[in-house]
């Protein structure tokens, strides 16, 4: 299994904003079928180091992340994304 996490920090970080966000990485559930597990989570601590949203992700393969990474409706949310993003997102890819 591959383990994708990804960290967004946002431009706008007031609660609505990052409850928007989460809305629209949530909506992913059920909708891309290479997609065994979505977590997202909102930072509570909202210290100056903290990032806003966290994604966790898994995949029963490699192939199945890069799938992923071209599906239609993950195309949307790297859309809002770009929108939002305060700068770069930072991830990590694992087996696990």
């Amino acid at each position: 299994m591959i383990t994708h996490i990804v960290l967004f920090k946002l431009k706008d970080r007031s609660p609505e904003a990052v409850k928007r966000t989460y809305g629209v990485l949530a909506n992913m559930e059920g909708k891309i079928p290479v997609l065994r597990h979505l977590e997202v989570g909102m930072d509570v601590l909202h210290l100056e180091r903290s990032y806003d949203i966290a994604l966790i992700t898994k995949f029963d393969s490699l192939e199945d992340l890069k799938t992923y990474d071209t599906h239609p409706v993950h195309e949307e949310v790297k859309a809002h994304m770009k929108q939002v993003l305060d700068g770069t997102s930072i991830c990590v890819d694992f087996q696990s």
